[in-house]
């Protein structure tokens, strides 16, 4: 069986699909590229290569990881959301005290064995969105009273944001404005949108007094210093390289592998990486990324409006939204339309634990998607045998 027959055999939306293997080719392409500041910056005693094949590790197991999670049934995910939150939040309590630190942010817990280090936000996100569309599916008789949407669907909220907050704000900013999402569309009372609303922000404000009182364990300064240079400044000497490098581009890019400002631009395989994009790719290399998060979003509100279960619904837009709303972030730091964020580009910038979990991500979405189509055959199926009874 070859490429283009597989292509079609595969069940569920074949755009996903299109999309997830296209940005996990160009994320080969441009980290390849790109890799040479790791090796140069920080004195690796790797190459290029080394990273190159990495990353070509790393692509092959988030696309056998994302084949695994598509071949489950998406309702298994409403089983194994509360076990995963059960994880997820000890996991968080135990990174924020024991985790290893890398650029005063303690993020991460190393791997035994693999020596790798593991990013517990990633799978916190992945497990809050499956737990708020578990409950907003089970509690739909229910979610406008005060037990009904609070206890089960704010207070986790707050809790895993609150947890995430402290070393990486973005993240949790950026989930917190997903969740919100859902519960919007998952037809929660407006009131208790708002009470959502405003216990973040008193939460955010809380972690804020309480971060310059002990900056070991939050990043206040750093905070500050990010929404000065937004403010103040040209945006630091980041944004300002990450706009040499966009201006530098033009309409076609200097090509591939020829980036100037790769070997200047800090974190430009990860953080900034849309910027060595469009610089080697040009404004239309920046524009089809953009297009293929844009196309993402188009066909999962396509898959949802079509699901005939709630859960399916909000699993899908949750994941979706969480990918592309990163992604729109990354570009915007870029282009200096919002503070520095330290977000990287979903399934394209070189982030191991984040590559596998996104593709998880696309699993899942098409997981549902599989469902969805087999739902509608079934439906056309029984119609044709109707009428032609």
């Amino acid at each position: 069986m070859n490429i283009r027959q597989s292509y079609y055999n595969l069940k569920g939306d074949r755009s996903i699909w299109l999309i997830m293997v296209l940005l996990s080719l160009f994320s080969l392409l441009i980290v390849y590229s790109t890799s040479g500041s790791v090796v140069y910056s920080f004195n690796a005693t790797h190459s290029t290569e080394y990273y190159l094949i990495k990353q070509s590790i790393f692509i092959l197991a988030g696309l056998g990881l994302a084949y695994m999670a598509y071949k489950l049934h998406y309702m298994v995910y409403a089983k194994l959301a509360p076990i995963m939150m059960v994880i997820a939040i000890p996991l968080l309590m135990y990174t924020a005290l024991f985790g290893e630190r890398v650029n005063d942010a303690a993020r991460w817990i190393k791997i035994p064995i693999l020596e790798l280090s593991f990013q517990t936000s990633d799978f916190a996100r992945i497990a809050l969105i499956l737990f708020v569309a578990r409950a907003l599916a089970i509690r739909q008789d229910y979610i406008k009273d005060f037990k009904g949407a609070f206890v089960p669907i704010i207070l986790p909220i707050l809790v895993i944001c609150g947890l995430i907050a402290p070393s990486n704000l973005s993240t949790a900013a950026l989930l917190f404005i997903t969740t919100f999402i859902m519960m919007f569309v998952g037809r929660i009372s407006l009131k208790y949108v708002f009470l959502l609303s405003v216990l973040g922000v008193l939460i955010f404000a809380a972690l804020f007094v309480v971060g310059q009182h002990f900056s070991d364990h939050f990043r206040v300064d750093t905070w500050l210093s990010r929404i000065n240079d937004f403010l103040y400044t040209d945006g630091g000497f980041q944004v300002q390289q990450s706009k040499i490098a966009i201006a530098d581009g033009g309409l076609f890019g200097v090509g591939p592998g020829n980036s100037i400002q790769r070997n200047i631009l800090p974190y430009a395989y990860a953080d900034f990486i849309f910027a060595i994009i469009c610089e080697e790719y040009g404004f239309i290399g920046g524009i089809v990324i953009v297009i293929m998060y844009l196309w993402l979003l188009f066909r999962a509100i396509s898959l949802i409006t079509r699901c005939p279960k709630t859960f399916g619904a909000m699993l899908a837009l949750g994941l979706t939204l969480n990918i592309v709303i990163t992604a729109f972030a990354n570009v915007a730091v870029s282009v200096k339309l919002v503070p520095a964020t330290g977000l990287t580009l979903p399934m394209i910038s070189m982030g191991y634990t984040s590559f596998l979990f996104t593709s998880v991500s696309f699993g899942i979405i098409l997981s549902v998607s599989r469902f969805v189509e087999q739902s509608f055959e079934d439906k056309k199926q029984l119609e044709k045998m109707e009428a032609d009874a």
